[in-house]
């Protein structure tokens, strides 16, 4: 198998990821029209699927060269289709179902394609596509048939389309998943170093589309937007400071570079991106609300819950590619689903101030932390 040479993104890639811009738009909005249980378990069943086929393309593109007119090729058809895919999201669990479902498995199959040229060109290995091409198979026709169905079949049948499918490479062929390709990790990391980027733009959006809900920008109004964004801030920074570059730097020296790369971007990332949206749900309903004004249990936990899961995704991310275990994110996110029961009779805006404390100090105790590593470079990052 060939080694790919190290490459950055490519401007058809960021095409590409122009439609899911849009998808994630998508999902933010089917969650915020249904911020019940029932309506999250939709949310993050749709998003599962969206973050998997932008993930799998991500590998595929990993093993071609950037010259080639094939990865070109199919990544506009793919941005094409999964355009409409998107179109249909919100609509998934209804009369849209069977459009989401169709375009979703052509854009599966584009992939599979992709990643057999891949394997005619030796950049990849064909018995592990071989491997999950066949839970792809099987997860697109329960998806389809599920669509077909609707209601209570629908959702039991996509939750099983979805664990086939992210059960291929994780368990079912894992062994053949470690031979697969070549990992050009500077590009890997990038991809998806960019997709936190595309999410963490997607809270600013939702931020402004709540404040837009008012008539009037007065003094209040600004003061939630700044918590809002400063929260979303401190999030970039807990990912992008230097976070990255060092999840980088130790795949670099992995000894088993495929299986931490798809432990640590393509599975435990769901829970960052997943983390960010529910966030940016929480942060339009406290822009939305008039000042005083209490959050509703769903938005409350939503704007807590939500850097939370964010934080914990980030622990276990760094933790799977061989980073020191970092305490104070632990007890941040600990501390955040506290806050949730407890500041039920606040108003929204004193809420979003003590989780924007939290995560801000968790930032600057980082920030603390960092410099006594440089001051003392045996400390393992």
């Amino acid at each position: 198998m060939s080694e790919p040479a190290e490459h950055r993104t490519t401007a058809v890639e960021l095409l590409w990821d122009l439609v899911f811009v849009f998808a994630v738009t998508r999902v933010s909005t089917l969650l915020a029209s249904h911020l019940t249980w029932a309506g999250f378990g939709r949310s993050m069943l749709v998003l599962a699927l969206v973050w998997w086929a932008w993930s799998a393309f991500v590998w595929a593109a990993n093993a071609q060269a950037t010259e080639s007119r094939e990865l070109r090729l199919c990544l506009l058809l793919a941005t094409a289709v999964t355009f409409i895919t998107g179109l249909a999201l919100p609509q998934a669990f209804s009369g849209g179902a069977t459009l989401f479902a169709v375009t979703y498995a052509v854009v599966r199959f584009l992939h599979l394609a992709l990643y057999a040229d891949a394997s005619r060109k030796g950049q990849a290995a064909w018995s592990a596509i071989v491997g999950f091409a066949i839970t792809v198979t099987i997860g697109m026709a329960l998806l389809i048939v599920g669509a077909l169905f609707g209601g209570g079949a629908q959702i039991a049948l996509w939750a099983a389309a979805v664990v086939i499918d992210y059960a291929g490479p994780a368990w079912l062929t894992r062994e053949r998943l470690r031979g697969l390709q070549s990992v050009a990790v500077e590009h890997f990391a990038e991809r998806y170093g960019l997709f936190v980027i595309i999410c963490l733009g997607e809270s600013i959006v939702a931020i402004g589309v709540g404040a837009g809900s008012h008539p009037h920008l007065d003094a209040a109004l600004v003061a939630k937007v700044s918590l809002g964004l400063l929260a979303t801030t401190a999030m970039w920074w807990t990912y992008f400071d230097r976070s990255a570059d060092l999840a980088q730097e130790h795949l670099q020296k992995h000894d088993d570079p495929v299986l931490a790369a798809a432990d640590g971007y393509s599975y435990l990332h769901l829970a960052i991106v997943a983390g960010i949206i529910i966030f940016a749900v929480g942060a339009k309903r406290l822009v939305g609300e008039p000042i005083d004004a209490p959050l509703a249990d769903p938005a409350r936990l939503a704007l807590c819950g939500g850097v939370a899961l964010y934080l914990a995704g980030h622990l276990a991310f760094r933790r799977r590619l061989g980073g020191a275990l970092d305490g104070t994110k632990a007890a941040v996110a600990a501390a955040l689903m506290l806050v949730y029961p407890l500041t039920g009779g606040l108003p929204g805006w004193a809420t979003a101030t003590i989780v924007l404390a939290l995560i801000a100090g968790r930032c600057a105790a980082e920030a603390i932390s960092e410099q006594e590593r440089e001051e003392n470079p045996a400390v393992k990052r």
